[in-house]
């Protein structure tokens, strides 16, 4: 039985809190929320969503404590412009009473002028009783900056004032005095605290929809990618020849598509030639196997004398020589795809390598009525692994000689870069033609061109020679290569300078 459908989400709810948070279509349908996908430590639309948020942070921020500083800055000076005005009115008027009687009227004035306007405050200190206006205790703390502008706190005000003050020469019975005037600040606060409100709270919106428009941006942004994976999803052993169609996709994402089938593309010719080995490998092996097998049970199968017996087990033991060199062959290729590199380099003169080699065959060329011939640099020397160089020329001599007519001479060229000091052997032997599709894959395990290139001599390899070549070069820094022209087939290595 399946379990209920709220049952899957209650689980992932309980491992992972997150998901307890999204909403209850994304918890019904098994889809990723918002909040899961914007919480995704992998992913790219999360990134790009924070880093947005980031970014609108930063500049709402900077836009806001710009913008609250100039506001400051702005009611600051208006505040001070207008205390100066009421300043120079108040001092002209003061300093033009000189006497008791024309105090009284600008003490009438005063009050009529607080009366009107509650945010304005007036003191006056003499050190005539007589000359003074306003109840100076009021005020906690009185000072003044360099230009008489101060702020300062009253008794029975929430907010402080914006003071200036003004020392006024004295004047008949009136002495010297100091005209203070103050504006209550608290609209300058108020405006200040609710500008500062307003713009945090527009940047906490900007930045909500910065995030939303990102998330979106990013998802629209990303549907090619994720159209992509989609597509690559559907790939498998059996549809190794599909690739992606890199026209429709965006300039950013086509050269990862063209990346992506040139790996396909690798993938498939390994898969191809991965399943071709297999096959071959078990043509081979079943041959020997099948010959064993035949062999036994023939011996078997009636009283058999021990010299019958000896001969079937000397055959059996030439099928399992058979075997065994297969074996030990692939195990050297492995070993070769691997990266493996030759490591005991000795400094050797080719051509002394090349003729300790040609010995091997002195039987066969007899045999054969074939000469081999060395020719080019024949005093050049390489850094080598004698006994993988060896094994190499040895599968190339078996090579020519396997396809090449009785009498045939062989020749063995040595050429050396000046560039860089690598070597080149040539092993060329005359023989028919190939042709130019089936040069590169003749270094492929288990390659036979049996219509193009028949073993005019009778004998079969098990079509590992040249694929160990080829092994061979590579571990040495270098390469293998072919050519056919002419009649003369040119097969051979490169050995690169260590």
């Amino acid at each position: 039985m399946h379990p209920p459908a709220g049952a899957s989400g209650n689980a992932s709810a309980a491992e992972n809190p997150s998901d307890a948070a999204s909403p209850a279509s994304a918890a019904s349908t098994g889809k990723p929320g918002l909040l899961q996908r914007l919480t995704a430590r992998h992913s790219i639309t999360a990134r790009l969503v924070w880093m947005s948020a980031a970014s609108a942070l930063f500049i709402f921020a900077l836009t806001g404590a710009v913008l609250y500083t100039v506001l400051k800055g702005e009611l600051l000076r208006h505040e001070r412009d207008g205390l100066l005005t009421t300043v120079n009115d108040i001092s002209y008027m003061v300093s033009r009473a000189g006497t008791t009687d024309r105090w009284g009227r600008v003490q009438l004035k005063l009050d009529t002028l607080s009366q009107s306007d509650p945010r304005v405050s007036f003191w006056v200190t003499s050190d005539d009783p007589r000359f003074r206006y306003g109840d100076i205790s009021r005020l906690k703390d009185l000072s003044y900056d360099a230009v008489n502008v101060g702020l300062q706190h009253v008794e029975g005000k929430e907010y402080p004032l914006h003071t200036m003050t003004k020392v006024l020469m004295p004047l008949d019975e009136r002495p010297e005095v100091k005209l203070t005037v103050g504006i209550d600040t608290e609209p300058y606060f108020e405006m200040r605290r609710t500008f500062l409100i307003a713009t945090t709270s527009l940047s906490l919106l900007g930045i909500m929809l910065a995030i939303l428009f990102s998330y979106w941006i990013a998802r629209a942004g990303l549907a090619p990618l994720r159209r992509m994976s989609q597509g690559a999803k559907t790939f498998s052993p059996k549809t190794l020849s599909k690739r992606m169609e890199v026209d429709a996709l965006p300039g950013e994402l086509s050269d990862l598509a063209q990346a992506f089938n040139g790996a396909l593309e690798r993938i498939e010719y390994a898969y191809t030639q991965l399943e071709a080995f297999n096959a071959d490998v078990a043509h081979e092996l079943r041959t020997p196997l099948a010959n064993l097998i035949g062999e036994t049970q023939v011996a078997l199968s009636r009283e058999r004398s021990a010299e019958e017996f000896q001969y079937v087990l000397q055959s059996n033991l030439e099928e399992l020589d058979r075997i065994r060199s297969i074996i030990n062959d692939m195990l050297f290729l492995a070993r070769s795809d691997q990266g493996e590199a030759a490591t005991s380099l000795i400094r050797s003169v080719v051509a002394n390598e090349v003729q300790k080699t040609i010995e091997f065959f002195e039987f066969v060329l007899d045999d054969m009525q074939m000469s081999v011939t060395v020719s080019g640099d024949t005093g050049a020397s390489v850094m080598m692994e004698t006994a993988l160089f060896r094994r190499a020329l040895t599968n190339l001599l078996q090579n020519a000689i396997q396809h090449s007519v009785s009498g045939a001479s062989i020749n063995v060229n040595i050429a050396l870069s000046e560039q860089d000091g690598s070597v080149q052997l040539t092993v060329a032997n005359p023989g028919a033609p190939i042709d130019s599709r089936h040069l590169p894959r003749l270094f492929d395990r288990f390659y036979r061109i049996d219509s193009a290139r028949q073993d005019i001599n009778g004998s079969h390899g098990h079509g590992l020679g040249l694929a160990i070549v080829k092994a061979v070069a590579r571990m040495h820094g270098g390469k293998a290569f072919a050519y056919s022209t002419g009649g003369i087939t040119s097969i051979g290595f490169t050995i690169a300078q260590a």
